[in-house]
């Protein structure tokens, strides 16, 4: 595919390297950071033509170009507006086209239809980052920002990391659309390759927790979402958590035995949405069929198959099953005399056994199975495998505000509270969530029925 990114935005913000480095820490409010981190943007959006970037394939996901966008609109509209004199906005149509849910800045243009947005076009947008780009490095370099602004500038570039997330995501859905099925990137880049798993998987062991009172949330030490704190004390009951998320094998014996067919195993909600839609196996699974490429329009009725953003191939029956809903995974949770771990209890038992996955500066295109040969000498007996960096593991905790919770003043206290209804949380980061980005108390959350974000799950049960 065409790479429709100019050559100036690689090298737009100043000082710093165009390329990040091998590891990623965390973003920092400096123009070193700040330069790491969008970058990795346009990396991400590099595989992905004019046309790719601007479609938008369900009112859920945004299209490439509108997450370039908008991560630009957060550090001119908070940062540079209220904070750099003489800062003329690039174009004040933008401050309507790319505000997403703020309320408090203004109107803005209707969530379902951002593939409408036409124009400005991908090389607009480019010369739109960069121009802010430009200016953000003027007003870090000076380092005269107040430290109000310096905050702002930390939280838009993990705001733009969520963004590196959901440009992935919201991608691999529309490809996924084409009758061609083509693929985003090759299966082992840009991050990871893929490691081999062992050719069967261990039975699920448990590692448990005495209960008891016990703290949750964000202590106040490094970054935090404000979802994430205050700390506080909760009461558990003694619980096991498995040692491993739950993989595609174990979600083919589901199947098999009447699994998406059976409602007794289902929350109603559920029942009805999976008949309604069809759903009879994860998001992006599909019976194998041969013939021509465009002959996958064809339901087949040979072996599973998966659409990734590597391509289409075989379901590894190692490797951590994916693009399940909260209903899916809660019925497979069930089926197995099992149950979904409260996001207490996956956060207390994380914290003790928490090993952010090492891989490069840019994010994976799909899970991969726990390698024993590589994790067997930390994690075997003591230690659960994969808790980040492979799957978002679907908790049975409602996302509400923990005790003491109190938005941001401004507009920007818009940002989580907001959206304290109807969804689920979800813990552990995934394999396509920037590397350095993951934090045992994220609290990552979605509506109960989405399934293109990288979700699976890790079973828990009473002790």
């Amino acid at each position: 595919m065409t790479d429709v990114v100019d050559e100036h935005t690689m090298r737009s913000v100043r000082p710093g390297p165009a390329r990040p480095p091998a590891s990623a820490p965390a973003p920092a409010a400096t123009a070193e950071g700040y330069c790491r981190v969008r970058s990795v943007t346009e990396a991400l959006a590099a595989p992905l033509g004019p046309e790719d970037q601007v479609v938008q394939s369900m009112p859920d996901a945004s299209p490439t170009k509108w997450h370039r966008a908008h991560t630009t609109w957060f550090f001119e509209e908070f940062v540079l507006g209220p904070n750099a004199p003489g800062h003329r906005f690039v174009d004040d149509s933008y401050r309507y086209l790319f505000n997403s849910y703020y309320e408090a800045v203004g109107p803005r243009q209707p969530r379902p239809q951002r593939g409408m947005i036409t124009r400005p076009d991908s090389r607009q947008v480019g010369e739109y980052r960069r121009r802010v780009d430009e200016a953000m490095g003027t007003a870090l370099d000076a380092g005269d920002l107040p430290a109000e602004a310096l905050a702002l500038v930390e939280l838009g570039l993990h705001h733009e990391q969520q963004h590196q997330e959901l440009l992935l995501m919201d991608a691999k859905h529309l490809l996924a659309q084409s009758p061609l099925r083509p693929a985003y990137g090759p299966a082992g880049a840009p991050g990871r390759k893929r490691r081999r798993g062992d050719p069967a998987v261990a039975p699920v062991g448990w590692r448990g927790h005495d209960g008891g009172a016990v703290e949750v949330g964000h202590g106040g030490r490094g970054f935090a979402f404000d979802n994430e704190g205050p700390a506080h004390t909760q009461w558990l009951a003694p619980f096991e958590l498995a040692d491993r998320p739950v993989t595609c094998g174990e979600w083919l014996e589901f199947m098999a035995d009447g699994g998406y067919e059976r409602p007794e195993l289902w929350l109603s909600d559920g029942w009805h949405l999976g008949r309604a839609e069809a759903w009879e196996a994860p998001l992006y699974w599909q019976r194998g069929v041969d013939g021509p490429p465009a002959d996958r329009r064809v339901r087949g009725s040979g072996e599973w198959q998966v659409f990734t953003l590597g391509g289409l191939r075989p379901i590894d029956p190692t490797e951590p099953v994916v693009h399940v809903s909260y209903h899916e995974a809660d019925a497979f949770a069930r089926w197995s005399g099992a149950r979904l771990p409260t996001e207490a209890e996956w956060e207390v038992l994380a914290r003790d056994h928490w090993s952010p996955p090492a891989r490069g500066h840019l994010p994976g295109l799909h899970p991969t199975p726990a390698d024993s040969a590589t994790d067997s000498a930390t994690n075997s007996a003591t230690n659960p495998l994969q808790l980040c960096g492979e799957v978002w593991q679907w908790t049975a905790s409602a996302y509400l505000p923990y005790p003491g919770f109190r938005p941001a003043v401004g507009a920007v206290g818009e940002y989580n509270g907001k959206f304290m209804v109807s969804q689920h949380v979800l813990r552990g980061g995934c394999c396509a969530t920037p590397p350095g980005h993951e934090r045992v108390t994220y609290r990552n959350f979605f509506p109960p029925a989405s399934r293109w974000a990288f979700s699976g799950l890790r079973l828990a049960r009473d002790a």
